[in-house]
């Protein structure tokens, strides 16, 4: 994407209509996030080469859904990421 596409991108996200894969997997349990993308087509485009990426880790299950939203960080959100260590004894 060239430079000055970067902040329209920005500002799209910012207002809620750049399109976004939401990925979910099981074992490990973890959310990930895809994008932004201007376009739905530029996302159907660049979501296969995600998901194989994804599929290398040979998680348990793995569903995608793509929606208009707007997202920022983290962009991976993991059951073991939210947990708080424990303390050790």
């Amino acid at each position: 994407m060239t430079s000055f596409l970067w902040p329209m991108r920005n500002l799209a996200n910012g207002l809620g209509i750049t399109w976004w894969a939401r990925v979910e997997t099981q074992a490990p349990d973890a959310i990930y996030w895809f994008g932004p993308f201007m376009r739905r087509s530029s996302l159907d485009a660049a979501l296969p080469t995600f998901l194989a990426d994804l599929r290398s880790e040979a998680p348990g299950r793995l569903e995608a859904t793509c929606l208009r939203t707007s997202r920022q960080e983290p962009l991976t959100e993991a059951a073991d990421l939210a947990s708080p260590p424990e303390a050790s004894a």
